[in-house]
């Protein structure tokens, strides 16, 4: 079975590559069989060159949530470079593993998440990182609206924290407007940094702020979803063109 190279962003920022350590136990967990490498895009160790030009039987799972710049671009330029032909699975979003997982940390936060009447009478903002990238923001704007009907959330509104906006406190004003009784904050970001401190430093008017995904589970079953779906389809390419 091939390995699963974990790809992720880096940052400099301690806490996100001990976030991506915390997820690659959760994944090794869930697959006790599974060979699992992490590599970064940039920041941290090992980069991608230093693990994909030595890996020769593996899939490569971005932890990426949106198809975004660093999806279509930097990962297969990095590959390119490494004089690597890896497979590459599917970015991990849009997905119902990921609205449990943001359920999750706000059920963690201390939102009743559970009873539909609080879910009826709470707004919550989906705090992304924004993207230049039209399509990865339409693509977070779905996740809010499946995330509403699906839930009975009293509305969800999208905020950016690195895009044009609207910002955090923005989003906030408008579920009030909307006739929200509380409000709560959900970070649509993979691990700890500034971002999502930026997040939580606008969130102080909120009534509930949940933590970044993380290694939450339900993270660590899409990846290997995406691993899965990633190597069914390359084990079908030679049935194909025989």
């Amino acid at each position: 079975m091939p390995a699963l190279l974990l790809i992720a962003h880096g940052s400099r920022d301690p806490r996100h590559a001990a976030t991506v350590a915390a997820l690659v136990e959760e994944v090794r967990a869930q697959r006790p069989g599974i060979e699992v490498a992490t590599a970064y895009l940039d920041h941290c160790a090992p980069r991608i060159p230093q693990v994909a030009g030595r890996t020769a039987d593996a899939v490569a799972v971005p932890l990426l949530l949106n198809r975004a710049f660093h999806a279509k671009h930097d990962i297969p330029a990095a590959l390119r470079a490494a004089g690597s032909r890896l497979p590459v699975a599917d970015v991990l979003g849009p997905s119902p593993l990921l609205l449990a997982a943001l359920d999750r940390r706000l059920a963690e936060a201390g939102l009743a998440v559970g009873s539909p009447a609080v879910r009826a009478r709470t707004g919550v903002v989906l705090a992304a990182a924004g993207s230049s990238d039209p399509a990865a923001d339409a693509a977070t704007r779905a996740v809010a609206d499946e995330w509403r009907r699906t839930r009975g959330w009293a509305a969800v509104e999208v905020a950016y924290a690195s895009a044009a906006g609207p910002r955090v406190p923005d989003a906030l004003a408008a579920l009030r407007a909307a006739g929200a009784e509380r409000t709560a904050v959900a970070p649509y970001l993979l691990a700890p940094g500034l971002l999502p401190d930026r997040i939580a430093a606008a969130a102080e008017g909120a009534d509930v702020l949940a933590d970044v995904l993380g290694p939450a589970p339900e993270l660590a079953a899409l990846l290997l979803r995406r691993y899965d779906e990633a190597r069914r389809a390359q084990e079908s390419v030679p049935a194909l063109t025989a």
